[in-house]
């Protein structure tokens, strides 16, 4: 396949890099720093089994999406329209567009751009950060779930090393990586401690178990069938992730606007929409946004 990764950050990176492995044609579509340190050296990737080089493209143009087969949108969930509005005049009528990002509505906001191209939502569990420029780190798993209109892709993901499972219940599997965002990610922000040390902090398992409640009870009133088991997910995250820091962590030691509006704030902003008390998804997504501030 041709592929090309719309907001190459720690995500687009890794998967973008896997599929180049495999032996697809990759263009990354990253910030300059990044895309001069790949164009001299290739994309470093650190991860649990190998330490490369990859050799792919990268540019800093939102033209580079056209005459691909598949578009991984990695973008912040801040940034999906205008991002759709940037690729959209370069797009192929059929461009697959699947969506590698944190909250469950990024897939609907950019259809409505998009509007005569399918965009297939997608659910992403992987650890990873930047470590320097073109330099990624994978700290565990990989795996996708992905909507049937993005089943023909499955394949090429699966030999790539991409563990990929085709649903009928994206949204329900959205909603639960969004219940697990809102656990982990503002605690491990504030903090700025990796998973592991902040779900053993006295007093937190309670308040991991209210946030979860909040959102169960938003995500049933929204009609939402959430996918598999919630308490074995949130303990699959401290087994499998102890020292990941959350992405929301990372934002902000970096100076940058987090996704906190999309995670905690969704959740407040669904429940005070249904009459749904979310207290504590409220506390964690005001004091993210406390720090937002600080910075600015």
């Amino acid at each position: 396949m041709k592929v090309a990764v719309m907001g190459a950050g720690a995500v687009g990176c890794y998967y973008g890099g896997m599929l180049a492995r495999a032996g697809h044609t990759v263009t990354l579509i990253a910030r300059p720093t990044h895309v001069q340190a790949i164009a001299a050296n290739g994309l470093r990737m650190e991860t649990k089994t190998f330490d490369e080089q990859v050799r792919l493209a990268a540019s800093s143009e939102a033209s580079a999406v056209r005459g691909t087969d598949l578009v991984l949108f990695c973008v912040k969930s801040t940034d999906t329209e205008a991002a759709g509005a940037q690729i959209l005049p370069h797009l192929a009528p059929d461009t697959l567009v699947l969506c590698l990002q944190n909250g469950v509505d990024n897939a609907e906001r950019l259809q409505a751009v998009l509007t005569n191209h399918t965009v297939a939502a997608a659910v992403v569990y992987v650890a990873t950060e930047m470590a320097g420029p073109g330099h990624v780190k994978h700290h565990g798993r990989g795996d996708l779930v992905v909507e049937p209109s993005a089943a023909a892709v499955a394949p090429a993901l699966v030999a790539a090393a991409v563990p990929t499972v085709v649903s009928d219940n994206v949204r329900g599997a959205l909603w639960l990586k969004l219940i697990l965002n809102c656990a982990y990610n503002a605690v491990s922000a504030i903090t700025q401690l990796p998973y592991g040390k902040t779900a053993i902090g006295e007093g937190v398992q309670d308040l991991m178990r209210d946030v979860v409640n909040e959102c169960l009870a938003v995500a049933k009133a929204e009609g939402v069938q959430v996918a598999g088991d919630v308490n074995a997910a949130i303990r699959m995250i401290f087994d499998t992730m102890p020292g990941q820091f959350s992405s929301t962590a990372q934002d902000l030691a970096r100076g940058k606007k987090s996704e906190i509006d999309y995670l905690n704030g969704l959740v407040v902003r669904r429940g005070q929409a249904r009459g749904i008390a979310t207290p504590a998804n409220r506390v964690l997504w005001s004091l993210v946004k406390l720090l937002e501030s600080k910075q600015g």
